[in-house]
C-alpha cells in the first residue's frame, strides 16, 4: 500500500518538476528568440531608413559592447583582432616589436621596451610617441595600431616617432617575442631566501615558477618569497598548478559555482608537490587580482603561506572565451570562484548598482567570517586580506591619480634625458627633486583627474549646457582652487610614496625592469618584511598557528 501511495504521489510530483523545467526552458528560449527578432528587425529598419549613411559594422559593434557593459567589465566581445591579442595574453608569445605600447588620447606611446627585443635594438625608448608605421599616419588611424607592429618574423617595419620634440625614424626587424610569466628570480643577500616574481598567469606560468623554485633550492634557498604584486591574473588552471608546487596532491584549491551546472567545478591539485615544508611568504597588493587571489587565498586557507602586503583587488569572478561566427569571440563571466574555506572574495556587486550605474562595493561590516584549515579566521567580500598588512603597500588616491594621468611617467621621461649618464647607478631623489616634480606638474598644467576633480569638471560642463556657467563662475573657481590646494597637501602628505614611484619609473629607464627587481631585493619594504618573517620561525609559525 505504501509503495502504491509513493508511486501515486511522487511520480506526479517528479513529472510536474520536469514539466516545470521544460516549461521554464521553453519560456526562456521563446523570450530570447523574441528579443532577437525584435533587434534584427530594428537593426535592418534603422540601417535602411536613417537619414544619413551608417556603418552597420560599427553600429553593431557599439550595440554589443554597450549591452555587455551593463553586466560587468569582464564580459567582453572580441572581434578578429581582439581574439589575436587575447591569444597572445594567454600564451605570452607573438611575433612583433617586443614593447608595451599604449594609445591614449589618440597618441601611441612606448611605455616600456623589453630588453634586447626588436624595439629596444632599434633604439626606441619609453616616452617615444610613434606617429607613423610604414605608410600609415596614425593621426587619422582609428583602428588598433598594434596590429601594424606585428607580422612575419624578420619582416621590417619603418617607424617615425617623436622624442623630446624631435622627429626621428628607425627600422624595426620583427622577431619572436616571449613575455615571461616569471620575469625575475634570485637568491637574496642572506643566501637562504629565494625571491620569485610572477607577473602573469599565462600557459607557462606554473612551469616557470617550478623552474625558478627548483633552481633557487639548488642554490641553497631554504625559504621562498612569491611576489604577486601587480599581477592581474590569467588562467585558472595555472593558479591551481602553482599551488600544487607547495601543497599535496588531491587538495581542493578552488571551487566554481554558477546557475549553469556545467560550470560548477572543483579544482584539485593533480601532481606531487615540489616542497611541502619550505617556509613561504606571498606578497600581494591592490592590483593583485583573479588568479593571483586564487593562489594567495588557497595558500592562506590551507595555512601554507603567510600573506604580506595590502588587501588584494577583489575579483572573484571566472570568465571563459566562447567562439562565435566569423572568427569572433565573447568572453563571458560564467561563475564565481570560492577558496578552500568557502569564501568568495568578489568586492563589487555588479547585479546591484548605485544611481550613477556603478557597482556597489561590499562594506567591511558585511564581510562573512570563515575558518582556515587550522582554525584561523579569514573574511570574504573584499579581496584577500593579508596576514600581515603594511601601510607602505597601500596606494594613496593621489598616487593612483598621478599614475593614471601619466604625471610620474612623463616626469621620468624628462629626468632621463636631463640625466643621460646615470648608467646603472640608482639615483637618490631629494626633496629638491620632489619640488622639481611638483613644478613640472604645474608647468605642464597637469590634470590629476581625481574623482572629485572629474566630478567638478562635469558639473561645469552641465552648467555650460544649461547656460548658467557664468552665474556660478566665481564659485567654480573657488572650488577649483580649494581642490588644487587640497591636492597640493596630498602631494606633500604622500611624498615618500610618490618619490618611491618616481624612483621605480626612473630605474626602469636606465636598467629595464630587471634592474628594478634587483633594486627591490635590496630596498623594498615589503620584501624586507617578508625576509624578517621568514627569518623568525617563531613569528612565522605563530601567524600560521603551527
Amino acid at each position: 500500500m505504501v509503495a502504491v501511495l509513493k508511486r501515486k504521489y511522487i511520480l506526479p510530483v517528479l513529472a510536474g518538476g520536469f514539466l516545470f523545467v521544460g516549461a521554464s526552458f521553453k519560456q526562456d528560449f521563446f523570450e530570447i528568440a523574441k528579443q532577437i527578432e525584435i533587434f534584427t528587425t530594428l537593426f535592418k529598419t534603422v540601417n535602411q531608413n536613417y537619414v544619413d549613411e551608417v556603418n552597420p559594422g560599427e553600429l553593431m559593434d557599439k550595440a554589443i559592447k554597450n549591452m555587455l557593459a551593463d553586466l560587468d567589465p569582464y564580459t567582453n566581445y572580441f572581434n578578429e583582432q581582439d581574439v589575436a591579442r587575447f591569444k597572445i595574453n594567454s600564451t605570452g608569445e607573438y611575433t612583433g616589436i617586443g614593447a608595451m605600447i599604449n594609445r591614449k588620447e589618440g597618441r601611441l606611446i612606448v611605455v616600456e621596451p623589453y630588453k634586447n627585443f626588436p624595439a629596444d635594438k632599434a633604439g626606441l625608448k619609453a616616452g617615444d610617441e610613434i606617429i607613423q608605421i610604414g605608410d600609415v599616419n596614425l593621426v587619422d588611424f582609428k583602428e588598433d595600431a598594434g596590429t601594424l607592429l606585428r607580422g612575419a618574423k624578420n619582416s621590417k617595419v619603418d617607424i617615425k616617432y617623436k622624442r623630446q620634440g624631435k622627429l626621428l625614424t628607425t627600422q624595426i626587424t620583427l622577431d619572436e617575442v616571449e613575455v615571461k610569466a616569471v620575469p625575475f628570480y634570485a637568491l637574496l643577500s642572506d643566501k637562504t631566501t629565494g625571491y620569485i616574481v610572477l607577473s602573469q598567469f599565462n600557459s607557462k606560468a606554473s612551469l616557470e615558477v617550478k623552474d625558478a623554485l627548483t633552481k633557487l633550492k639548488g642554490e641553497g634557498a631554504t625559504k621562498i618569497i612569491l611576489d604577486l604584486r601587480g599581477n592581474p591574473g590569467g588562467l585558472l588552471h595555472e593558479a591551481v598548478n602553482i599551488c600544487n608546487l607547495f601543497v599535496p596532491q588531491n587538495e581542493v584549491i578552488v571551487t566554481t559555482k554558477s546557475k549553469s551546472e556545467k560550470h560548477n567545478n572543483t579544482y584539485k591539485t593533480q601532481r606531487g608537490p615540489i616542497d611541502l615544508e619550505i617556509p613561504l611568504v606571498v606578497l600581494v597588493d591592490g592590483k593583485s587580482a583573479s588568479a593571483s587571489e586564487i593562489v594567495a587565498g588557497a595558500l592562506q586557507d590551507l595555512d601554507r603561506a603567510v600573506i604580506v602586503g595590502a588587501r588584494s583587488f577583489g575579483k572573484g569572478l571566472v570568465q571563459r572565451p566562447l567562439d562565435l561566427t566569423y572568427g569572433t569571440q565573447v568572453k563571458v563571466t560564467i561563475s564565481r570562484y570560492y577558496t578552500p574555506s568557502g569564501r568568495c572574495i568578489q568586492a563589487l556587486d555588479y547585479t546591484h548598482k548605485d544611481k550613477d550605474g556603478k557597482a556597489i562595493r561590499t562594506e567591511s561590516k558585511n564581510y562573512n567570517a570563515f575558518k582556515t584549515k587550522k582554525g584561523r579566521t579569514v573574511y570574504d567580500g573584499g579581496g584577500i586580506q593579508p596576514d600581515v598588512e603594511l601601510t607602505e603597500a597601500k596606494q594613496s588616491t593621489i598616487a593612483a591619480a598621478l599614475l593614471k594621468s601619466d604625471g610620474i611617467f612623463n616626469f621620468a621621461t624628462e629626468y632621463y634625458y636631463k640625466n643621460p649618464n646615470q648608467g646603472n647607478t640608482v639615483p637618490t631623489l631629494t626633496d629638491a627633486d620632489f619640488a622639481t616634480f611638483k613644478n613640472f606638474l604645474k608647468k605642464d598644467n597637469f590634470q590629476l583627474d581625481t574623482e572629485t576633480e572629474i566630478a567638478l569638471k562635469n558639473t561645469l560642463a552641465i552648467a555650460k549646457k544649461e547656460k548658467i556657467d557664468e552665474s556660478i563662475a566665481a564659485e567654480y573657481q573657488q572650488l577649483l582652487l580649494a581642490l588644487q590646494r587640497s591636492e597640493e597637501k596630498e602631494l606633500e602628505k604622500n611624498k615618500a610614496e610618490i618619490k618611491d614611484l618616481l624612483l621605480d619609473e626612473i630605474i626602469k629607464r636606465y636598467q629595464y625592469r630587471e634592474g628594478l627587481y634587483q633594486y627591490y631585493t635590496k630596498s623594498n619594504v615589503e620584501i624586507s618584511k617578508a625576509v624578517a618573517i621568514l627569518n623568525n620561525s617563531a613569528e612565522y609559525n605563530k601567524i600560521l598557528k603551527n
